[in-house]
């Protein structure tokens, strides 16, 4: 399935959690720290920002989150493995042309930007940055798509029927 959306965010909403995803309007270069080293991944346009809450959460700090790192540029920080401030990360960051979501990975503490935590509910899927949108497959069933713009949220299609 691909879903256009022009300028606008995507939001995934499944029962208990969400994704927000953004593209990249203008390439730049996202630095990712470690406790031991600096990554520089350059993003082109079109490229996805993806924001995951495997517990839900408020979509607001979502989209404050996406435009600190689409427009603002942020570093993403990422853990070591086993960190204590893991379990209190509800929402993580991963971008890229292609995220996986997985619920088998630790919150936060994946440098390779190619796969982010998600709730089980959402796991498996997979986003592509597509010519004309956001290509996603593996879509769950009773999950709800909306479009975000800074003029609100509209309801991209009801309910998806697998």
């Amino acid at each position: 399935m691909i879903v256009p959306v022009s300028g606008a965010g995507l939001l995934i909403q499944a029962s208990t959690s969400f994704l927000l995803i953004g593209t990249v309007s203008e390439p730049f270069t996202l630095f990712i720290e470690t406790n031991s080293d600096e990554y520089c991944q350059y993003l082109k346009t079109g490229d996805l920002v993806v924001i995951s809450a495997p517990e839900g959460g408020e979509l607001r700090q979502a989209r404050i989150l996406l435009e600190l790192v689409v427009a603002w540029h942020v570093p993403l920080v990422v853990l070591p493995s086993g960190h204590p401030g893991s379990c209190r990360l509800r929402m993580v960051v991963s971008a890229g042309d292609q995220i996986v979501m997985s619920c088998r990975i630790e919150r936060g503490t994946h440098p390779e930007q190619t796969v982010i935590c998600s709730s089980e509910e959402l796991a498996g899927m997979e986003l592509r940055s597509h010519p004309e949108g956001i290509e996603i497959l593996g879509l769950p069933t009773n999950v709800q798509l909306f479009t975000v713009s800074p003029d609100g949220i509209q309801n991209l299609i009801e309910m998806i029927e697998s």
